[in-house]
């Protein structure tokens, strides 16, 4: 298979390499601690004003400039649909593991829609209505004269404060947007409550080895240049947090896999600009507003001599992590009670029953 290859706003091809469920280094997102204004309860305050002196989670992402970033990408109609590729493909992906679920759904209610890519892949034998939700407007609207094979409705809201009643909506996906998500979460809690018993979540985040080309030729152009090293990239979720996310939710039979996309790029620069145009730019509260032109250059002869192809195309790997989790119900397969078992190990391994 061949991997994406970007010239100067061409088509693009893909390649899929899956490296299986392995698990990776790092943890999810700082959350601020401490018993909030006044210290403890009263105990004559009610939960409704002991919840709302809680601290809020520690925001990592400027959830308003992300909204800007994305209605200004989605405003250039023509180079937001060139930049649609990495989009497509992971929601391509996504509908996938939504089709290998034998059912049919009456509401999908897709989180972070964007300018509705997974649309694109579904059709009214898997739902019957699916359900858009993007924070940002200029997206959500940009393709909203298109007809799809499904019922289309869209909602702007943000992903952080969902609007669904209780127990309305049989599956829920996101598809490369929870990766700016401060509160990972209460966003899941949130997707479990309103999906109803046995309902599904699948999702697709942006992992924490996406871009470590252009991570590390950012760092070493900074130590060169400054002296020091800034936050260019966001930081990303890793796979091992993935699983205790779900279960801190409370979402069962979690499933985690990853993919790995890479793309081929004519340069480093034009990595960024594609950056740019997808909505995907720096959004961490304390970014900074502006790098060097030097750092720059720099930044772009390090990533074409570190990890350049023999072509003189320079590639940029995408980590996707994809995870599945249920509702609990009733119904679902549970383990059997501890010391039920029938037969022994030993006995079915007769040759190393001694060391048993």
């Amino acid at each position: 298979m061949r991997p994406i290859t970007r010239c100067l706003r061409l088509s693009a091809t893909v390649r899929n390499t899956r490296i299986g469920t392995t698990a990776c280094s790092s943890g999810y997102r700082a959350y601020s601690s401490g018993s909030g204004t006044g210290g403890g309860g009263t105990g004559r305050e009610s939960a409704k004003e002991f919840i709302e002196k809680a601290p809020a989670p520690f925001q990592v992402f400027d959830r308003n400039a992300k909204r800007m970033q994305r209605d200004r990408a989605a405003s250039r109609v023509q180079d937001s649909r060139e930049v649609d590729y990495l989009r497509d493909e992971v929601a391509a992906r996504v509908a996938d593991r939504l089709l290998d679920i034998k059912r049919r759904y009456h509401t999908v209610v897709e989180i972070g829609a964007g300018c509705g890519h997974l649309a694109k892949y579904v059709d009214d034998d898997m739902m019957d209505r699916l359900v858009m939700y993007e924070m940002a407007k200029v997206p959500l609207e940009r393709d909203a004269g298109k007809e799809y094979q499904v019922d289309v409705q869209r909602h702007q809201g943000d992903e952080e404060t969902l609007e669904f009643e209780p127990e309305s909506v049989d599956a829920v996906v996101s598809s490369l947007s929870m990766h700016w998500v401060n509160d990972l979460p209460g966003m899941l809690i949130r997707i479990r409550k309103a999906l109803v018993p046995d309902g599904v979540f699948i999702g697709a985040m942006i992992g924490g080895d996406s871009l470590f080309e252009l991570r590390t030729s950012l760092q070493l152009a900074d130590l060169d240049r400054d002296g020091g090293i800034a936050a260019r990239v966001s930081p990303l979720t890793n796979t091992r947090d993935v699983g205790s996310l779900l279960n801190r939710a409370g979402l069962t039979l979690s499933t985690i896999d990853i993919d790995n996309i890479v793309v081929n790029y004519p340069s480093m620069l034009h990595l960024v600009s594609d950056i740019n145009a997808m909505g995907e730019g720096n959004a961490v509260v304390q970014r900074l507003s502006l790098i060097k032109r030097d750092t720059l250059l720099a930044a772009s002869a390090i990533y074409k001599e570190m990890h350049g192809n023999e072509d003189g195309s320079v590639p940029a790997t995408f980590q996707i992590i994809y995870m599945i989790g249920w509702k609990p119900d009733p119904s679902q397969p549970q383990p059997l009670p501890r010391g039920s078992g029938e037969v022994s190990l030993g006995n079915m391994f007769d040759s190393t029953s001694h060391k048993l």
